[in-house]
């Protein structure tokens, strides 16, 4: 069996988690609130869909994917407008 690309996902969580990171202690949020809170939620969609893709092995099923991809990101603007609604009102 060959884990590849499991290995290849695992490398790109951990780029994206460090990248959260470095965002997370940043001077951006005192700044840019807003473009910080898309930012994050930005790195955090694109981890789920790694997760849903390699190892749910959605990337196996395209149908599933997309019905996963299109939920996922529905939820991801939901909770990204929950979060700016108070910065823009």
């Amino acid at each position: 069996m060959n884990n590849r690309p499991l290995h290849i996902a695992w490398v790109l969580l951990l780029a994206l988690s460090l990248g959260s990171t470095a965002l997370s202690v940043s001077w951006i949020w005192a700044q840019w609130p807003a473009l910080a809170g898309v930012a994050v939620m930005a790195l955090a969609w694109q981890k789920a869909r790694i997760i849903l893709a390699q190892y749910l092995g959605l990337d196996q099923a395209p149908s599933w994917q997309r019905g996963f991809n299109g939920a996922l990101s529905g939820l991801c603007l939901l909770l990204l407008g929950l979060y700016l609604a108070p910065l823009v009102l």
